[in-house]
């Protein structure tokens, strides 16, 4: 398949600090992708770079076979959508929905009707009026019905409760299966969007730790849970990524098991389980629960 966007060696450097450090990776035309990580792993300086709001300092973004920036034949194919999305002072809700065709060539005024509907928000409110949850649902909704070949949601939709969350996690996914195109989501909520999700991409500290397919990641780790002595056992001469005792009990997650694995795991009295995305990237990352539970 062609990718929407090839990154080479891309580094963004602020001073000493790189925020993005060399970075490699490519995202299939028609995929939707996560792109996931701490609070300031640099996951909104990629996206600004991709989107040519930010230059590199070092390496080569292309987007559709393009650099996007200062390239209006690419730009006018990307919508990106932020969490702080910014709007003229005096705008409602109305004026931003008319204003947008001028954006997005592959807008659709019927679909954006429905979602205000949907969503419940005030068309004749304006823009400095709304709570953060409708502030939210004007991101998500220019977002879906921009229809654009590439769109960038950067948490725009933290400030929608979990009806809302759910109602547009549907309405994405309905509306790529008929228009399908490519979609990154960079989000907190892990466990919320695993199942949207076709290919990951996990940033830390800069550099992209993971760069796979979400079938391949929901496989490549499970817990397993007994004795100390009998995980211990097991766990020598594989891959663990974490552990954890209480008392005399213990859990490791390890790497991918075989069925020889499994086997010898159940004759060891041993419990095992899936482990979720968001599990495997609290163990690759370092992540706490409590850090991505409050960061959304």
């Amino acid at each position: 398949m062609t990718a929407a966007i090839e990154a080479t060696g891309v580094t963004r450097r602020f001073g000493s600090l790189r925020a993005v450090d060399d970075v490699t990776f490519s995202i299939e035309e028609g995929a939707i992708c996560g792109l996931l990580g701490r609070n300031g792993a640099g996951k909104t300086t990629l996206m600004q770079l991709l989107t040519g709001q930010d230059f590199v300092s070092a390496g080569s973004i292309s987007v559709f076979g393009q650099s996007p920036v200062e390239n209006a034949s690419v730009l006018q194919n990307v919508c990106f959508i932020k969490e702080s999305q910014k709007y003229p002072e005096d705008f409602k809700v109305k004026h931003v929905l008319k204003s947008a065709p001028w954006f997005f060539q592959n807008w659709d005024a019927d679909f954006a009707d429905q979602l205000v509907e949907e969503f419940r928000l005030p068309q004749g409110r304006k823009i400095k009026k709304l709570s953060r949850g409708q502030l939210s649902s004007v991101g998500v909704i220019v977002g879906l019905a921009s229809r654009a070949p590439l769109t960038i949601f950067d948490e725009p939709y933290l400030g929608l409760d979990a009806v809302a969350r759910q109602l547009f996690y549907d309405r994405l996914l309905a509306d790529y299966a008929l228009h399908p195109r490519t979609v990154v989501l960079s989000t907190h909520l892990i466990d919320e969007v695993s199942n949207l999700l076709e290919h990951v991409l996990v940033i830390d500290n800069g550099r992209i730790i993971i760069d796979d397919s979400a079938d391949n990641l929901r496989g490549s780790a499970t817990a397993v849970v007994g004795t100390k002595a009998a995980v211990d056992e097991f766990a020598r001469n594989r891959q663990v990524l974490h552990r954890d005792n209480i008392g005399g009990i213990s859990s490791a997650t390890i790497g991918t098991l075989s069925d020889d694995d499994r086997k010898a795991a159940a004759a060891a009295g041993l419990e095992l389980s899936a482990v979720s995305l968001q599990q495997l990237i609290i163990r690759k990352t370092g992540t706490t629960e409590k850090e991505i539970e409050f960061s959304a």
